[in-house]
């Protein structure tokens, strides 16, 4: 597998005693659309920065291509494994469309820009001229401009209307199914996560101590559910 995550555990270094994540474990391969799912609170966008090496785990292990990232660094890691996308852009603004999306990488900013459906007069805008769909669509040329095999998403759809939301969905699978990568996004959406090819479900259904404190909390683990492309109409998470 090209990403794995291997019996991870998480807490906040602010307060040892919550355990956000506990021998979490997940692999995800190239060319395929995966949907992180889960209620609220149960670490779906901490896994997705672990996976991203934005942090690192109390214990356990993130492998890209089998080796330890923390061995070439989590600097390494997020530059030349994976790129991100994110809820709200996160683009520079007050640079143009097209500065914004060479800052991803050295690929051709203007072709990517056509592949994402953004028109050659808005290359040169700046980007806070654009509406929020056309700003999400900068954001994922960006992350294309990287050599990087693995994409990592963060609500992308979150925050568009439904028209919109399908078409950044379409550029996703498109990027997994024609361009090989390994798409990877943490969603509320159950239409989204019904897109992706497997689900992976963080759940929380077992009690366990936490460390020095009197309450329980909850163990964190991952279900993984096969969506095969004849029951992309089934949404229900099991």
């Amino acid at each position: 597998m090209l990403l794995e995550a291997k019996n991870v555990l998480y807490s906040y270094k602010s307060n040892r005693d919550k355990i956000v994540l506990k021998n979490v474990s997940a692999a995800f391969g190239e060319a395929t659309f995966y949907a992180i799912v889960g209620s609220s609170g149960s670490g779906k966008t901490t896994f997705l920065s672990l996976l991203a090496g934005l942090d690192h785990p109390v214990s356990g292990t993130i492998l890209y291509n089998g080796e330890d990232i923390r061995k070439k660094g989590l600097n390494n890691h997020r530059k030349h494994n994976i790129s991100l996308v994110f809820q709200n852009y996160n683009l520079i603004d007050y640079l143009t469309t097209e500065e914004n999306v060479k800052l991803g990488g050295k690929k051709d900013a203007e072709k990517l820009l056509r592949e994402v459906g953004i028109p050659g007069e808005d290359w040169k805008r700046n980007v806070l001229q654009l509406s929020g769909g056309q700003q999400q669509r900068v954001a994922i040329a960006r992350a294309l401009a990287s050599e990087a095999k693995v994409l990592l998403a963060d609500e992308p759809t979150g925050n568009l209307d439904e028209e919109t939301a399908d078409e950044i969905i379409d550029l996703l699978k498109k990027t997994a199914h024609e361009l090989g990568k390994c798409v990877i996004v943490v969603t509320h959406s159950k239409h989204l996560a019904g897109e992706a090819e497997m689900r992976k479900k963080i759940k929380q259904n077992e009690k366990y101590p936490l460390p020095n404190a009197e309450r329980c909390g909850m163990i964190s683990h991952v279900e993984t559910v096969v969506q095969h492309s004849s029951q992309k109409e089934e949404t229900d998470e099991k």
